[in-house]
C-alpha cells in the first residue's frame, strides 16, 4: 500500500490516501511504457517532407554527350542527382509514421506510468481546483506552496475553464482531464498534480475494468 498525502491550496496536509498498488497493475511494465512512449512519439510526426527524386525532376532522358572520347567524365542525363537542379538520389517521400496498440495495452501503460511517478513520490493531490475566474497568479501560487517548480501534468475529473486559462500562460504545465490521460504525456512531465476527484476516478474506473 503507497500511503499518499491531500493537501489543500495553501499547501497543508489534510488527509491521506491509501493507494492499493495491484489496482494499477502490481508493477511497472518498463517495455510496454517504452512501447507506448515511442507510438505517442511516433504519432506526433507529420511525415510531409518530400524532395524530388530523378522521375520527378523535369528534363529530357538523352545522355547529354558520348561515353568515351570526349575527355569529360562520364555523364547521363541532366536528371541524374550528380548535376545542379537534378534529382536526390535517396528522395524522401510523404510517409505515415503513426503506431497503433490495443487498447488494454494502452491502459496498462498509462497505469505503469501513473505508478512508476507514485513510487518516485512525483504525484500530489490536492482537494480541489476550482477558481471563481481566470487568474493566472492564483495558480502559480498554488503551485509555489505546493512545491511544484518543474514540468508538471494537472488533472482534473472534467475540463475546466477558468483553470485552464488560469494555467496555460505558465510554462511547462499541462492541464488534462482525467479520461485523456496517457502513458506519453505521464511521462514527458515531471510531476502529476491531481485533485481528490480525479485521482479517485482513475482508481475507481481501474477497479471496474478489472471486474
Amino acid at each position: 500500500m503507497i500511503n499518499l498525502a491531500i493537501y489543500n491550496r495553501d499547501g497543508k496536509e489534510v488527509d491521506t490516501l491509501k493507494v492499493d498498488e495491484s489496482i494499477l497493475g502490481n508493477r511497472v511494465r518498463y517495455s510496454l511504457l517504452k512501447q507506448a512512449i515511442v507510438m505517442y512519439q511516433a504519432n506526433k510526426r507529420v511525415g510531409t517532407a518530400a524532395t524530388k527524386n530523378r522521375s520527378l525532376v523535369e528534363g529530357s532522358t538523352r545522355k547529354i554527350f558520348r561515353q568515351k572520347g570526349t575527355g569529360n567524365a562520364r555523364a547521363g542525363t541532366v536528371r541524374t542527382a550528380k548535376r545542379v537542379s537534378g534529382g536526390v538520389t535517396f528522395a524522401k517521400a510523404v510517409r505515415d509514421f503513426s503506431q497503433r496498440m490495443p487498447k488494454k495495452q494502452r491502459r496498462l501503460a498509462r497505469d505503469s506510468a501513473v505508478l512508476a511517478k507514485l513510487l518516485s513520490n512525483n504525484v500530489v493531490v490536492v482537494e480541489e481546483l476550482k477558481f471563481e475566474r481566470p487568474r493566472t497568479a492564483d495558480f502559480a501560487d498554488i503551485l509555489d506552496k505546493l512545491h511544484i517548480e518543474r514540468s508538471c501534468l494537472v488533472t482534473t475529473n472534467n475540463y475546466d475553464d477558468n483553470l485552464y486559462k488560469s494555467a496555460r500562460n505558465i510554462s511547462r504545465i499541462t492541464i488534462m482531464p482525467v479520461a485523456e490521460l496517457n502513458a506519453g504525456d505521464i511521462c514527458n512531465h515531471k510531476k502529476m498534480l491531481f485533485t481528490k476527484e480525479a485521482f479517485l476516478s482513475l482508481l475507481n474506473a481501474e477497479k471496474t475494468s478489472e471486474n
